[in-house]
């Protein structure tokens, strides 16, 4: 227990203020520099979504790149974290987690940036990108042992943590509640079907990826806005207690405590930041197989993964649990996400909460394997890479069997050790940032003046 106790103690110095300010910073650093790119370039980079030429070398498409990066981002962090931030936060939670996301969002365009400029091929011929790597190519081979660093962290959160165990005991909690199945058998299907998947390489999961993702992600913001729609009255109140509880802090009402402003921001930014994942460093693993020629245009869609998952999925999440009064009760959790929507979809709502959040937790099980295939990759080379999907698959069964409360406390702690070489590195490559952002913008402004003297 002594020792439980003291990784609970580094896990809280870890994610203490100083790398929440530093994840923070590090975003309005990058938000000054690049003249509010997250506002100013948020319409050309949600048409790219969809309307990238995709003529550069990659593996595969930028919609395929950014759907597996959010397949790993979208999960129980967006229903679970939610709940909990403003649990413990308050309403005023919400409005921190929208800051971080923000900032996040300018964040996570530099990551994707990066990783393009950056990238490289494996032995098999197959594109390597990500913190690793502009570590090693941009800032020089001296900063390897940081690159490394970065490598050992990103495994050891794909096998122990965000990967595997999290979220497999998401998907078997809540089928066993719901349909009464045992979670080993669970864990057992589960664990062949990931097989199934990972084993065919990126391809394969970028293509299951594309296909649940925006199903999913279209379907569970469909039944946040029944949930928001029937209370619509109560939307203006809704918003007027987040941003009052944001400065004020929130006064104890029924079964809640109550939550000073210092806990909103903290839980606000720490949820935020953990739900999106910008600036850990791990979406760029998944964007460096993009097929583009420009480093810009996929840091503009990277960009909107953070757009789609905290300022849309998230909101939605947070207003639905603040609209319904479920906040205030003694529910947290998913548990309260799904009295959210039973109070509104009694049959319904809980039952797709159910099917939402095991797909969700899926596809973030498939986006980490192969963030977790390319560190160990960068460490122990492309033929060796098997090893590590079978080491996977067997932590995704172990997930249905064990509850180690000391694995997620290490876990916890490596994930936030991801992000200080990434971090390090962002802020050292900023000029690239700002050089290669530059090249792309005055391109776009040559093609507009072409077009336009063509028309004339």
């Amino acid at each position: 227990m002594d020792f439980l106790k003291l990784l609970n103690s580094i896990d809280s110095l870890i994610w203490g203020p100083p790398l929440l300010v530093l994840l923070v910073g590090t975003g309005i650093y990058f938000t000054i520099r690049l003249g509010l790119i997250q506002i100013v370039k948020l319409p050309k980079a949600l048409k790219l979504i969809f309307k990238a030429e995709n003529n550069g070398s990659g593996d595969i498409s930028s919609f395929g790149a950014l759907c597996t990066a959010l397949a790993a981002t979208i999960g129980t962090g967006n229903i679970v974290g939610v709940a909990t931030a403003i649990k413990a936060g308050g309403p005023g939670a919400l409005f921190w987690m929208w800051l971080a996301a923000f900032f996040g969002m300018a964040t996570k365009y530099s990551e994707g940036l990066l990783a393009i400029k950056f990238r490289t091929k494996d032995s098999k011929g197959q594109v390597s990108g990500g913190p690793m790597y502009y570590i090693v190519n941009g800032m020089g081979q001296k900063w390897k042992p940081l690159a490394i660093f970065f490598a050992i962290s990103g495994i050891l959160v794909a096998l122990l943590g965000i990967g595997t165990f999290s979220q497999v005991n998401s998907i078997t909690d809540a089928v066993n509640s719901s349909f009464g199945i045992s979670p080993k058998i669970v864990a057992v299907i589960l664990a062949v079907l990931v097989a199934l998947v990972v084993f065919g390489g990126l391809q394969s999961i970028s293509n299951v990826s594309t296909k649940i993702v925006p199903f999913m992600t279209v379907a569970y913001i469909a039944i946040c806005l029944v949930i928001l729609v029937s209370s619509y009255n109560l939307i203006p109140q809704t918003f007027a207690l987040i941003f009052k509880g944001a400065f004020t802090g929130q006064a104890a009402a029924g079964g809640f405590l109550g939550a000073t402003v210092a806990m909103a921001i903290r839980n606000g930014i720490a949820r935020g930041v953990f739900s999106n994942e910008s600036g850990l460093g791990s979406a760029p693993i998944a964007a460096a197989a993009a097929k583009t020629q420009w480093p810009a245009e996929q840091g503009l869609i990277s960009m909107t993964g953070t757009f789609i998952d905290s300022i849309i999925i998230c909101t939605l999440t947070g207003v639905s649990l603040i609209i319904t009064g479920v906040w205030q009760g003694d529910l947290n959790g998913a548990v309260m996400t799904q009295a959210a929507f039973a109070s509104v979809l009694p049959n319904i709502g809980p039952l797709f909460l159910t099917v939402s959040l095991s797909l969700f937790a899926f596809t973030t099980i498939l986006g980490w394997s192969y963030y977790g295939e390319r560190c160990f990759e960068f460490l122990f080379g492309a033929n060796k890479i098997n090893i590590f999907r079978c080491l996977f698959v067997a932590m995704v069964l172990l997930g249905g069997f064990l509850k180690l409360e000391m694995v997620w406390v290490i876990a916890d702690i490596v994930n936030g050790l991801m992000a200080l070489p990434n971090l390090i590195a962002l802020l050292a490559l900023s000029p690239v940032v700002v050089s290669e952002t530059k090249l792309y913008m005055d391109n776009l402004k040559s093609l507009n003046k072409s077009q336009n003297q063509h028309i004339i």
